[in-house]
């Protein structure tokens, strides 16, 4: 029926009758290699369903062009009545061109009836026959074959069949295809088509030969504005959509609203003159809406009940002592210092359910405040007392008696003179009850801090690994009691991920921390590769450098791949987060090793795309002990060396 040459998408067609992985592979090839606005497949998609979705592509992108590619009208209408004879063939069990042969696997395997697909066949005639819309009404009455069945097709693909659900997809779907028209007024212009209600158009003033001549004016900004914000309600209307699906696909549902709601912000910002202009959605756009879509999916998650207060496990102290209101403004607080301080950590407790989250939040607050007393100001001596009053803070906080402070009588509210102490102290007490944590950890996190106020250098790996468990071994015990364990040997596990992660921020930040008269690197490892301290005040690494933390990075990856077995023996509710953290953290070791230790001139980080993908994964994908680090360069690796500031964050 196809003349050779006649579309463009037909040069790698497969012989009719081939084999359904044959035409599956064209499916596929189609569906990668054609421009959309955003891609057919998105990789938040089941793996299974991705070929379900190419096929279906494939009949939809075939149907477009039969009626926008042929520049004969009545060819293009004899072209579209073969595709539905053969979409006829398709339902009845014999198909014979490659499309529909691929198509007929995905029709069985997901049971989807004709219908959307003939919808579709009737929007594309329409455009051959109508070229002008008159109302409102009836430029909604195209969308219903032109946009909504593509929507009702996604569902059906991924297992929902329900009334509620189409009538929210056909408002996003009547949507984005409204916005698309706003978009393309000049590029429909040149096919002869205005889909601009002309009934509209007359109540700004502006008249059909004003677009057809492309005359813009404030009548068409006054007319674009109307369109856009009844386009916005329908976006509105389709929202709830993305919150009735299961997680990846909301993600994806969100994002096309979002890029859909972009189009409308885009034609805003260049002042609305789509008669000469087309606006577009950049790539840096796109990346921002994936990752504003990831985020509110992340964060929409449903939190369970928590109660407040709960009693140490096995006796000891009461969490609170009862006092649910002053525990849960604590939280509270807590979750504003996290926030404030823009970690890497904070996406990740997300992933967390709700009490465990306000626990590690908790903890993480606590953390920051006593990071702020020996990183701000000069003089060591209130440094010093600073640190100890939140000693006798935590501790007067926990026990409820007074306590002795720097070597004078017992303050009777130690935590009054400390910023943020009464706010957060009562969430934390909760947080070390709740989760049956040892308070040493915290006293030794603590100590770490006292000891970066005093010592600049560490002679020997031991002496600097007991600086690492303090600053950072405890963060992955105290966290490791709020994921929940039941071998002892998670904490020994969490230990060397800590370990880990303080090696990767000490090899990253060796410069900085020179600068500020530290070297946290181990003096012995420094003369074993014949490394002075100046060196690292250097604009460039020499070669000595170079090899020193190619030494102390084989260091960090062999405590990764130690401590990456704690996965499996956390509960289940915690592994995305641990898995968000291990990956983020190997992650930037392993650029750090690709751009060959150039760590003396702009920071090495990973970027928002890189960490907005991190975190979908995270949320969504498997978790497992084989894909928790990130993957090295191996052409960067060294020959390594055997195993032996600041808090990772």
């Amino acid at each position: 029926m196809l003349r050779p040459g006649e579309l463009e998408i037909a040069a790698k067609l497969p012989a009719n009758g081939c084999t359904a992985d044959v035409a599956q592979a064209y499916t596929r090839w189609l569906a990668t290699h054609h421009y959309e606005n955003f891609n057919v497949v998105s990789w938040l998609l089941p793996k299974e369903l991705h070929q379900h979705f190419y096929n279906a592509y494939a009949y939809c992108r075939w149907a477009d062009d039969l009626g926008d590619e042929i520049p004969s009208k009545e060819r293009a209408l004899e072209l579209l009545d073969w595709w539905e004879r053969e979409l006829d063939a398709c339902y009845e069990g014999r198909p014979a061109h490659p499309v529909f042969v691929a198509l007929r696997e995905t029709v069985v395997a997901k049971d989807i009836p004709k219908q959307p697909f003939a919808d579709l066949l009737k929007a594309f005639r329409q455009d051959q026959v109508v070229k002008r819309y008159a109302t409102w009404e009836a430029v909604l009455d195209y969308c219903v074959y032109s946009a909504n069945p593509v929507g009702r097709l996604v569902l059906y693909l991924c297992g929902y069949r329900d009334d509620h659900r189409q009538r929210l997809s056909d408002a996003t779907c009547t949507a984005l295809q409204l916005a698309n028209f706003w978009q393309d007024v000049s590029r429909d212009l040149e096919k002869g088509r205005i889909y601009i209600p002309l009934e509209r158009a007359a109540a700004h003033g502006v008249t059909e030969s004003d677009i057809v001549g492309k005359k813009f004016s404030k009548r068409y900004v006054s007319l674009m504005k109307e369109l856009i914000a009844r386009t916005r309600e329908l976006f509105e209307e389709g929202l709830p959509l993305s919150r009735k699906v299961q997680g990846k696909l909301s993600v994806d549902l969100e994002m096309f609203s979002r890029g859909g709601l972009a189009v409308l912000d885009a034609i805003e910002a260049m002042g609305y003159d789509t008669l000469n202009r087309r606006p577009k959605v950049s790539k840096g756009k796109q990346v921002r809406l994936l990752g504003r879509a990831i985020v509110a999916q992340v964060f929409d998650r449903r939190d369970g009940n928590r109660s407040v207060g709960f009693p140490r496990a096995g006796g000891g102290y009461r969490v609170a002592d009862g006092n649910a209101r002053e525990v849960a403004a604590s939280y509270a607080e807590c979750h504003r210092v996290a926030r404030a301080a823009h970690s890497n950590f904070y996406p990740a407790f997300f992933l967390l359910p709700k009490a465990k989250r306000d626990g590690i939040v908790a903890l993480y607050a606590f953390m920051r405040l006593i990071d702020d007393v020996s990183d701000q100001g000069a003089n060591l001596a209130e440094k010093q007392r600073g640190l100890a009053r939140w000693r006798a803070a935590l501790d007067q906080a926990i026990t409820g008696q007074l306590q002795v402070f720097d070597g004078n009588a017992a303050m009777e509210s130690p935590a009054a003179a400390l910023e943020g102490a009464a706010e957060v102290l009562p969430a934390l007490v909760d947080t070390i009850g709740r989760y049956n944590m040892p308070t040493r950890y915290l006293h030794d996190l603590i100590s770490g801090a006292e000891m970066d106020l005093t010592i600049q250098a560490y002679p020997s790996f031991e002496r600097l690994k007991e600086y690492c468990h303090r600053v950072a071994g405890t963060v992955g015990l105290t966290c490791t009691h709020i994921f929940g364990f039941h071998d002892a040997k998670a904490l020994e596990l969490a230990e060397k991920l800590g370990l880990a992660f303080q090696l990767t921020n000490i090899i990253r930040d060796v410069r900085e921390d020179c600068a500020i008269g530290r070297v946290y690197l181990p003096e012995e490892d420094l003369a074993r590769y014949g490394v002075a301290k100046a060196d690292f005040g250097r604009s460039e690494a020499t070669l000595g450098v170079h090899e020193l933390l190619r030494f102390e990075a084989e260091r960090a990856w062999r405590l990764y791949e130690e401590g990456s077995k704690l996965l499996g023996l956390i509960e289940e509710d915690s592994r995305g987060t641990l898995w968000l953290l291990v990956h983020t953290y190997s992650a930037l070791l392993a650029r750090i090793e690709s751009v060959d230790f150039a760590v003396f001139g702009e920071r090495v980080r990973l970027s928002k795309a890189e960490k907005l993908k991190l975190i979908a994964k995270a949320r969504f994908g498997r978790h497992t002990e084989e894909n928790i680090l990130a993957k090295r360069d191996r052409d960067r690796r060294g020959t390594g060396g055997a195993v032996g500031g600041r808090r990772a964050g």
